[in-house]
Formats: C-alpha cells, structure tokens, sequence
C-alpha cells in the first residue's frame, strides 16, 4: 500500500452511495409501512454499487482495484472479526437449544428489580470489556444473555441490546490490554495509565449518566418469572464470562462455550450430536449476512483510502487546524479527525492508526496534550464505532438480536452521552500544556 495517495474528496462518494441506498431504502420501506423495512435491500446487496463505483475511482488513478479490494477484505482485523461473528452465532443458538438462557436469567438476573436490570445488564458488559480488552468479544459473550432477560421480562430489545454495547464501549475504550489504548497511545508516545486517568475523568461521568437514564427507563420492565430449566444449564455462560474475565483468546472462549453447552445438553438427555451439528451451522448461517457485509466494507475502505479518500480528510482538518491557533481548535481537529476516519472505515482502531500520526503534529502545533491527543484519539473513535449501525458491534448485535442496525445505534444510549460530555469538557474545561 502507498503510504500517501493524492488526496481525491470523490473517493469518498462510494461511502456514501452505500449508505443512501441501504438506509434510504430502510427508511423508505418502514414509512410505507412495510414490515422488516431495513430487510427489503439487504446490506451487501446495497455495497455491491458503491463498490463498483470505488473499483472505477480507483482504477482511473492508475490503481489495481481487484488486488486493493481483495487486500482491504482480507486483512487479519477483517478476518478475525468474521470468526467471532461464527462462533459467536453458533454458541448463542446452542446455548438457547439447551436452555442456558433460561437458566441465567433464572439464576440471577431474575431476582432484581426490574429498574436494575438494565443498569446492572450496562455493568457487567462493562466490566467484561474492561477485563478482556474487546468490545466485539463482550457483546458475543453477553448479549445472548441481555436477549434471554429481555424477552422473558418484558424489556425493550433494542434498549437492553444497546445497554450491552455502551458497556462493551465504555470498558473497551478504558481497558489497558484494548487494542484501541495500545494504538492511541502509542502513536501519542505517552503512557498507558495517563490515558486511562484522562479517559477516566470524562468516561466515568458518561457511564453513570447512562446508568441514571437506563434506572428509569428500566422501570417499564417486570420481574422475570422463574425458569423450570436446572440452574447448572447456566454453567456454560458462566464459563464463558470467566474465561473472557482471565484474558482467554476470544475465538478459544468461544469455542469452548460451545463445547461445553453441546455437553450439557447431552447430559440433560434432550439434545443429540446430530441436533448439535444442525445448531452450530444454524448458528453459522445467522452470521451470514454480517460476514459478507464486513468483509465488503473492509475492501471498500481500502479502496477510498487507496484513492485518496482519507488523504484528503486529512487534508482539510490539517488546513481547519493551520487556520485556527487555539488549543481548543486543536482539540476539535484531532476529535473530528479521529471521527471521520472511524466513519469512512468501520474500525476504531484502524482508525487511531490513520489518524495518530496527523493528531500528534496538530497536538504539537497546538499546544495540546499528548495525553489529552491519545484520550481525543481512543474516545472519538469508541464514539464513532458505537453508533455507526454499519460497525461490526452494531452488526453483530443486530444478528444476533434481530433487529435493525439503525434502531439499535439510536440505543447505544452510552456513547451519545460520552460525545455530549467530551464535547463539554473540551468547550468548558481548561486545556494543559503539551508534555
């Protein structure tokens, strides 16, 4: 990959012909009553134009866009995302076949009252994140649970699935093993745990305004009614939790949780090898939809960046910054760099990656923080992948929930509050000198 293609604000438009069609199409369908709305055009049905469109963008800059494509759908982030999307849908279906979700919800989370149910959904996804160091592996290891107490208690899906990823995004964006903390960090040249006492002050205040609202919306809910399943058809998700809780390999916790819920069900005498078998490929073909997407979205990234689509975003904030001498320009700058690129390519930490060089040369010319950088950074991409509904932590919560991607980012309660509050304590908080 060239390190800087001439900067082109057109390699941008595929992007944007993808997210007209796709939720254009969404919105047109839902207004006209139709139901499932946002499955008439299915999502990487509404890329395949778009990617026609950035393979001719490329192609007229003198760029392979067969190879560039190919490249973008088969780097290694890609790769692993689509594993977890696997192994995440075929332990969530097993997992249910068994009765594990009953019996969590039976176990525990049934006895509290239903206004802390959500919060305490919200808590638990983010102390996971914050011990396992990924969004992606939360959701995968908690959402199915967040699935079972919502239906049987009577809870807004698309409210109790959004509490779980602005958990998995508040401990992501705090967790000292994040890919995210270790790129921001290390692009800024500061220390881990200065980003995490900066991230701190602002992430902390967003997580217990969320948990305020999510007391009172929960209080529609009711109390979970006791499950008839045996409390020990709880012990796979149990295991899960720990072994993520322990820094386990995600694909590997995964994949014991299957295992080990296959076991279980053989033990409780209603379930057989071959059901088993069926379960997991049921599981497999769920995810379906979401793999081909993100692997289309990564070649599609590749191709803008190829073109020039994110040299020139770089372009313009490098100007906006030049252009505005305060340390709180340049706080914008690196907040709306780190933004946008999260934007154009659909991972946060792809994202710090692109823009860490460009906001270490805005925080030195601004006078801003190299902490405060790397805290801007990690925040505004963890905003950013959040709420975006083609992300791989909407996308894989959709799937597995079944729900609209677009409904569900309008429920990531967390990180709507966390742009509110970052953007307040940017405007109202004085700035430190760069270190």
């Amino acid at each position: 990959m060239s390190d800087s293609p001439r900067p082109s604000a057109l390699a941008l438009t595929p992007l944007l012909v993808f997210l007209a069609l796709f939720f254009g199409a969404g919105l047109y369908f839902t207004a006209t009553g139709t139901e499932m709305g946002f499955y008439q055009l299915r999502a990487p049905v509404a890329i395949l134009p778009a990617l026609a469109l950035g393979a001719f963008l490329a192609w007229r800059r003198g760029i392979k866009p067969t190879e560039t494509l190919l490249e973008g759908m088969g780097q290694s982030n890609v790769m692993l995302m689509c594993l977890v999307f696997l192994l995440a849908g075929a332990f969530a279906t097993v997992s249910k076949a068994i009765g594990a979700v009953d019996a969590v919800v039976a176990l525990g989370l049934g006895n509290l009252p239903p206004m802390l149910i959500l919060p305490g959904m919200f808590l638990v996804s983010a102390l996971v994140a914050l011990a396992i160091g990924t969004s992606m592996g939360t959701i995968a290891a908690v959402a199915p649970i967040a699935l079972g107490v919502a239906t049987q208690g009577g809870f807004d899906l698309p409210l109790m699935v959004g509490a779980v990823i602005g958990g998995a995004m508040f401990g992501d964006n705090l967790s000292m093993i994040s890919d995210t903390t270790i790129a921001a960090t290390r692009s800024q040249g500061v220390r881990m745990k200065e980003k995490f006492r900066e991230n701190f002050k602002i992430a902390l205040p967003a997580a217990l305004l969320t948990a305020v609202l999510l007391f009172v919306l929960g209080d529609s809910g009711q109390t979970v009614a006791p499950s008839h399943h045996g409390w020990w058809l709880a012990l796979p998700y149990l295991l899960v939790l720990v072994l993520a809780l322990i820094g386990m390999d995600v694909l590997l916790v995964l994949a014991i949780g299957i295992a080990v819920a296959g076991a279980f069900g053989f033990v409780a005498g209603n379930y057989s090898a071959v059901q088993f078998g069926k379960d997991i490929y049921a599981g497999f073909e769920s995810m379906i939809e979401i793999m081909l997407l993100s692997m289309l979205i990564g070649g599609l990234a590749e191709l803008m960046r190829a073109a020039g689509g994110l040299t020139w975003l770089s372009d313009c904030i490098r100007r906006f910054a030049g252009a505005h001498s305060s340390r709180r320009a340049g706080e914008f700058s690196i907040a709306s760099l780190s933004l946008a690129t999260d934007v154009l390519t659909a991972n946060n930490t792809v994202a710090i990656l692109v823009s860490g060089p460009l906001a270490k040369d805005i925080a030195d010319h601004h006078g801003v923080s190299r902490t405060r950088s790397a805290s801007l950074l990690d925040i505004f991409s963890c905003i950013a992948q959040g709420v975006i509904p083609y992300g791989a932590q909407i996308l894989l919560a959709a799937s597995l929930a079944k729900v609209s991607p677009l409904t569900l980012a309008a429920n990531v309660h967390y990180c709507w509050i966390l742009a509110v509050v970052t953007i307040s304590f940017m405007l109202f908080r004085p700035t430190k000198s760069a270190n």
